[in-house]
């Protein structure tokens, strides 16, 4: 089989030349089950968990007994601050809770290598120039889109240190700007297409490795 190809753009979006992919990442095998157990981790994740409620016992007033126990027909009431009552605590009330869904390393990184192989064999993966934004500027980053031809939404991984990268395509709309460490497979997925760095290729092969 193969290795793998991705065009090397340019600073006007053209294919200068073409970088050989490492097969291992770039061509491994599409497990669905566990890009989708990855992507439904990870948006877990991003999930707060604070909703709460209060019970009876945490709603203020109610201390008094609204009516006697016997004697008026009615059912007997300990306190006005009950679920039946206008201005009661609920029965059951949701709490602070944790939506974390544990995954194994090995499948992350196999959700990983599986999403990017799936960019590279649909042509939609491409390696960005170290030197093809000289400063920072959002018209040349549309332009350089623009002229690739790929579909949106798109994921622009960078390094840190390359802020020019991301100063461009930060503003752009439906494009999403992150780092090799933060790249995450759902991201991958909602992407159409993914432009990664010459220096972030590197790293991006490491973190799926």
């Amino acid at each position: 089989m193969a290795a793998p190809k991705a065009p090397l753009l340019d600073g006007g979006g053209k294919a200068a030349k073409q970088v050989t992919l490492e097969a291992e990442i770039f061509g491994a095998e599409v497990k669905p089950h566990l890009v989708h157990e990855t992507v439904r981790a990870e948006l877990n994740a991003r999930r707060a968990g604070t909703r709460g409620a209060k019970t009876r016992g945490l709603v203020s007033g109610g201390r008094a007994k609204p009516w006697r126990q016997k004697g008026t027909g009615r059912a007997r009431a300990g306190t006005i601050r009950a679920p039946q009552f206008t201005g009661g605590g609920l029965a059951f009330p949701p709490g602070p809770r944790s939506f974390d869904v544990k995954v194994n390393r090995k499948a992350r990184r196999a959700a990983l290598r599986g999403a990017l192989t799936a960019h590279a064999a649909a042509g939609t993966f491409g390696v960005l120039a170290d030197d093809a934004v000289a400063e920072p500027s959002t018209q040349s980053a549309a332009s350089l889109l623009a002229a690739w031809g790929k579909e949106l939404p798109a994921v622009v991984v960078a390094v840190p240190e390359q802020e020019v990268v991301a100063k461009s395509f930060r503003n752009l709309d439906r494009v999403a700007v992150t780092s090799p460490g933060e790249l995450e497979v759902a991201a991958v997925v909602w992407a159409r297409s993914l432009l990664v760095t010459e220096a972030a290729l590197p790293l991006v092969q490491g973190r799926a490795s």
